[in-house]
């Protein structure tokens, strides 16, 4: 049967490991230095992986594959404990497929395996095969109790320009302050941004999926580093798999510097809660 399937460019891959704990269904080892798909049944094809190659040595095709089977992923991932079970649930759920989670859960009720909370954040029920990233989802909210977000909400932004392509690592705003690099979505998704993010910071934006010159950014990094001397830098991305990109290339520039500044890492859900914020 036809259908979209990750291809691993070997010439590129590093073996590096960082799609491995990034692939909900464990389909990705590491053989011989290289990443490689170790089974087309473990590989569902939605690409969660993609974003967290910093060689971008991982892709989607269309091709004749074997089908994919989500009772031999619940037998690989039940062996790695409860918490990759709910994150692989919490990921069927997210992305609509709801044939292999319910396929998932009789798995584990067969065996008598308890069906972790994994966190269901929406009800969309029809497949999706595109990106994670890309698929469409409606999000209901409600209503403030009270006024709070009533009255002027001054910016924190304090210079321009902000893409990454358009600033100048030597502008003086830059010296030796701490750096946000927030990715293009986070300022809409996130309602607290500018008061407890932006502010006290300098911004940088980018998009790791539709930018174009990738060694522009990394270039720019390396000097903000190293010339500006920029105290720290956080780097805000959301949880999609194509924004791990951003923060790879900050590690990648924070590596090549001959400086060494601490980074710090925040992923946004894309209904604008905190996943993740750590020092790295």
């Amino acid at each position: 049967m036809k259908r979209t399937i990750i291809k691993i460019d070997e010439e590129k891959c590093t073996g590096c490991g960082l799609c491995i704990p990034n692939c909900p269904e464990g389909a990705i080892q590491v053989i011989d230095g290289k990443a490689r798909l170790v089974s087309e049944l473990l590989c569902d094809g939605l690409g969660a992986c993609l974003g967290h190659c910093p060689e971008g040595a991982i892709t989607t095709e269309k091709r004749d594959a074997e089908a994919y089977d989500e009772r031999k992923v619940m037998n690989n991932i039940v062996r790695q404990g409860a918490n990759t079970v709910k994150a692989h649930l919490g990921h069927l759920k997210t992305h609509g497929l709801d044939d292999s989670y319910n396929q998932a859960v009789e798995y584990l009720t067969d065996r008598n395996i308890p069906v972790p909370d994994h966190g269901e954040t929406h009800t969309n029920t029809a497949p999706f095969t595109g990106c994670p990233g890309s698929k469409a989802m409606a999000f209901a909210r409600e209503e403030p109790a009270h006024k709070q977000l009533e009255g002027e909400r001054p910016s924190q932004l304090t210079h321009w320009p902000i893409q990454m392509h358009l600033l100048s690592p030597d502008a003086p705003h830059y010296r030796g302050a701490d750096m946000l690099l927030a990715a293009d979505c986070v300022a809409y998704t996130l309602g607290g941004f500018h008061e407890d993010y932006l502010r006290g910071k300098v911004l940088g934006i980018a998009c790791p999926k539709l930018d174009q010159g990738r060694d522009i950014y990394l270039e720019k990094l390396k000097t903000l580093i190293d010339v500006a001397r920029i105290n720290t830098l956080t780097v805000i991305t959301m949880e999609v798999p194509c924004c791990g990109g951003l923060l790879q290339l900050a590690h990648e520039a924070a590596n090549q510097a001959e400086r060494r500044i601490p980074i710090k890492s925040i992923v946004v859900g894309i209904h604008g809660d905190i996943l993740r914020e750590e020092w790295l």
